[in-house]
């Protein structure tokens, strides 16, 4: 009979970035049989178990390390692979994000998208976190005159109640000078960010563009607008840990005591899906189509709405996006159609109807004509971002 290694991992399952770590450890596994894993369901600032003290398993993968344990982990002499990015060093190997790849990933996006002034939300005494700003801000177009940062502590007796952070985020946000494209360390914190704007009815994105980090896909997709969040590669994280452990097990060395693993990109929402814009007349047009497209909306219902006549609103709309009034008009009802027919069944007919087209015959002519494929060629091909 195979003797199997007993292997315990202590990873939050609290977490979309946790949960995909697990999946790196599953994927190594369907090669690997002769693993014998112990996951205690636990929570990222959880303590580890008083049993993991005299534990006598043969390998660890931890994400909540202190310092007694590590001393007692290396006092059994029991391999470990550290998965932590929160500064402590014990002394193990380590596998984490690309902090200052994260950074450089939102900056370059912003930057793209025409913002001058940039902001960073995050935590303070959080190295994950700092590691992020410091890039974000070095990154930063050289036209920037500073990176605006608001930080404070993430948790703990001293954290902030939610109602006080709001207030004093809110506070931050009516200061910062518009339009701005603000980086924020997490999900969550690009979450709070959007409900701060929310209460002080900035427009998002054109005053405001919002990028998060994990691609939390429910908590983003939840967020008003949806969050833009750059895609840490966790699951690869997961995966080399594992392979590192069953080298440690086996009686290697680790060769370097720090390993990065670079995010895989962004995924692009409504939060940052827009030209930085100057001009009020036209961040309100715009914000008009991306609201209104779906409903049906003429470029006459934008000239009413903006106040613009409609040669400026051509001029101007061409010159930032490169599309007329019309053209923006369907781009948006396109790119929900392409959303609807990835991540739905729903029928044509429903579709059509739900992106502001009274006919699924005239969908199907501009779907068509904007993405080179037909509606149902494009729903059975892979899925990319829509």
């Amino acid at each position: 009979m195979l003797k199997k290694k007993r292997v315990a991992l202590m990873i939050e399952t609290s977490t979309i970035y946790g949960r995909q770590l697990l999946e790196g450890v599953i994927r190594f596994r369907r090669t690997h049989h002769d693993w014998s894993i112990f996951l205690e369901q636990r929570d990222l600032t959880a303590k580890p178990p008083a049993w993991l003290a005299n534990w006598t398993g043969n390998g660890i993968i931890s994400r909540v390390t202190t310092a007694e344990f590590a001393k007692t982990v290396r006092h059994n002499g029991i391999p470990m692979v550290e998965l932590t990015d929160r500064g402590q060093d014990f002394g193990f190997p380590v596998i984490r994000s690309d902090d200052a790849e994260i950074g450089r990933l939102a900056a370059e996006h912003l930057t793209e998208r025409g913002f001058q002034n940039f902001a960073f939300c995050g935590f303070q005494s959080e190295e994950w976190s700092t590691l992020r700003e410091q890039a974000f801000v070095r990154h930063a177009p050289a036209s920037t005159q500073a990176c605006e940062i608001y930080r404070s502590i993430w948790q703990g007796e001293e954290a902030r109640s939610a109602e006080d952070e709001q207030a004093e985020l809110l506070k931050w946000l009516l200061g910062l000078p518009k339009p701005v494209g603000i980086f924020c360390c997490n999900d969550v914190r690009g979450q709070q960010v959007l409900e701060a704007c929310a209460q002080s009815e900035l427009v998002i994105p054109e005053e405001v563009a919002v990028i998060g980090t994990d691609n939390d896909r429910v908590l983003c997709e939840l967020c008003d607008p949806s969050l833009s969040s750059v895609i840490p590669n966790a699951e690869e994280i997961g995966f080399q840990a594992a392979e590192l452990l069953a080298r440690l097990m086996a009686g290697e060395a680790a060769e370097n005591k720090l390993h990065l693993i670079p995010p895989l990109g962004i995924q692009v929402r409504q939060s940052s899906d827009i030209v930085a814009i100057d001009d009020p007349s036209i961040a309100a047009a715009l914000s008009y189509i991306r609201e209104q497209a779906c409903d049906g909306i003429t470029v006459q219902n934008v000239i009413n709405h903006s106040g613009l006549s409609r040669s400026t609103l051509e001029r101007q709309l061409r010159k930032l996006l490169g599309r007329s009034p019309q053209q923006e008009i369907r781009h948006v009802q396109i790119k929900r159609a392409r959303r609807l027919l990835t991540e739905t069944d729903l029928p044509m007919e429903r579709i059509a109807s739900l992106c502001g087209f009274d006919h699924p015959e005239y969908m199907h002519v501009v779907f068509r004509r904007e993405t080179k494929m037909t509606p149902g060629q494009y729903r059975r091909s892979p899925k990319g971002n829509p």
